[in-house]
């Protein structure tokens, strides 16, 4: 079950935020039972680079195994940060 605070990781690319699949997010609200939550994804210098509202079809946790990966964002929202 996810909750607020948790590390999770997108499930498929967002492109108009420059988002791709496997990008780390942290929630910071959760709706009611759990139908959809706000996740904020920032970049390295803790710059906010969308904070969206997802569903658990969107999302899932970090599993205790996986390795953190570093890419750089897109140019054009590089320019809108």
């Amino acid at each position: 079950m996810i909750k607020e605070l948790d590390t999770v990781v997108l499930n498929h690319d967002i492109k108009e935020y420059g988002l791709t699949e496997g990008d780390i997010g942290a929630v910071v609200h959760c709706y009611a039972d759990g139908a959809a939550y706000e996740v904020e994804f920032i970049t390295a210098e803790g710059k906010t680079v969308a904070v969206l509202t997802l569903t658990s079809d969107d999302i899932r946790l970090m599993k205790n195994r996986e390795i953190l990966h570093v890419r750089e964002l897109a140019t054009a929202q590089r320019k809108a940060l």
